[in-house]
């Protein structure tokens, strides 16, 4: 089963790319938060509830994306044969098992935060739940892209939840509106990486793309519009101590670049790389930001 396991990391999760993510996710958005919580005089530094919170979202994505290759499996079957579960490299009794392997790893080492924990196990039984509905109501569809996403959105939403209380727990502070406002930031810059790596002037038959919900103008416009948003707000609602808050503009130019030689080009997708690039830089930005705060 290990090597199934790793069959499918290697097809569905690549190893590198996978965890620079997940890493530069929990440190910048973590830096996010002490750049945007007004009551924590001190220097924010990462500490081992920060690596805590790294390893954790790098197993969760894991398990995420095993949830939706579940999901997706006859879909995947017709458009993305060589995909591990798709062309029976791994089962999804494999992936069940890993999914139940993982969550106990992951609440194991979060034991230290009460509230951590506990939004930890509420998102990992959401998607359990989601799973869950799929397999029984085979609901939503995954054609209907729009409540598609808003389905798996809360699985997303709380572990921007949970980073804040590992911040919280690590900063011994208590909530605020502030963290909410950081999250609405993270959330905002992560619509441009779901709408952009799905833009295409033409979408196949049978292909899911947002472009035939909104139009390549309307999802064009959302995918460039909530990053400069995001960077708005973030520059607006950033500590007085945050000096380097207007360091959030320059991932903009990513996207702006990307949707510039899409314009002038006659390809026909949004250039495949651009999306994560940015999401990386940005969380870049954020973690350099939250470090200035102090």
């Amino acid at each position: 089963m290990i090597g199934r396991w790793a069959r499918f990391v290697a097809g569905s999760y690549p190893p590198l790319t996978s965890v620079l993510l997940a890493c530069a996710w929990a440190y910048g958005v973590t830096g996010l938060f002490a750049a945007i919580q007004p009551s924590y005089a001190a220097a924010w530094r990462p500490d081992t509830g920060t690596a805590v919170a790294a390893v954790t979202l790098v197993v969760t994505l894991l398990l995420m994306r095993a949830v939706d290759d579940i999901r997706d499996l006859e879909y995947d079957r017709r458009h993305h044969p060589k995909r591990p579960l798709a062309r029976g490299a791994v089962s999804i009794r494999d992936l069940l098992v890993l999914c139940a392997s993982g969550s106990v790893v992951l609440l194991a080492i979060n034991a230290d935060s009460p509230t951590a924990l506990a939004v930890l196990a509420g998102q990992l039984g959401y998607c359990l739940l989601v799973l869950a509905v799929h397999h029984w109501l085979r609901w939503p569809s995954g054609d209907k892209l729009v409540l598609s996403l808003l389905v798996s959105f809360p699985a997303q939403l709380l572990l921007h939840v949970y980073l804040y209380a590992r911040y919280l727990h690590s900063a011994s502070l208590g909530t605020s509106r502030d963290g909410a406002l950081a999250i609405v930031i993270v959330v905002l810059a992560s619509v441009h990486l779901e709408l952009a790596k799905k833009i295409t002037r033409r979408p196949q038959p049978g292909e899911r793309s947002y472009v035939d919900v909104f139009g390549l103008a309307g999802t064009t416009g959302i995918a460039l519009a909530a990053p400069a948003l995001s960077a708005v707000l973030l520059i607006a609602g950033a500590r007085a101590t945050a000096v380097l808050a207007p360091l959030a503009v320059l991932p903009l130019a990513l996207p702006a670049l990307a949707g510039w030689r899409f314009r002038r080009s006659t390809t026909l997708r949004w250039p495949e790389a651009a999306p994560a690039l940015y999401l990386l830089v940005t969380f870049a930005g954020y973690f350099v930001i939250g470090l200035s705060s102090g």
